[in-house]
């Protein structure tokens, strides 16, 4: 299924978001890219902003966000109540976080996963559907506070 795909993070993430925005075009997915654009020393929350409100204005269907640690940029785009970002490191966690979460945004930490092991997450985060049942009324809390 096609979908519409935005894709951003910062400077560490730069190559993996490279790299990831091929194999996206190339599984016929629409990309938008919110950057950065290079290497250089960025601030994270500039591009994942504009990402997560993409996603919540239904501009984009799911978010993947890319930074050294993957930590910052599930922090910042958790601040939107409608959006579930998920900081994966192994592909059974992208599986599970779309599964059980209704995850749209998948956070990659680039430092610790190998290129191999981000376009594995990408492509079953992409090809599973939320189960719902039991884990709907779980979804439905998330923003209880």
């Amino acid at each position: 299924m096609a979908y519409k795909i935005a894709i951003g993070g910062d400077h560490a993430g730069y190559t993996y978001k490279s790299l990831l925005v091929t194999l996206l075009q190339e599984l016929g997915q629409q990309v938008q890219d919110f950057g950065p654009d290079s290497e250089a020393s960025v601030d994270y929350p500039d591009h994942v902003h504009p990402l997560a409100k993409a996603v919540v204005k239904k501009e984009a269907d799911f978010g993947i966000l890319i930074c050294g640690s993957g930590n910052g940029v599930a922090m910042t785009a958790n601040k939107y109540p409608e959006i579930r970002a998920a900081l994966c490191w192994l592909p059974e966690l992208a599986k599970l976080a779309r599964e059980h979460n209704n995850a749209n945004v998948l956070c990659i930490p680039a430092r610790f996963v190998t290129e191999e092991a981000a376009a594995e997450m990408v492509k079953l985060f992409l090809s599973t559907a939320f189960e719902g049942g039991r884990h709907q009324n779980r979804v439905d809390k998330i923003t209880n506070c």
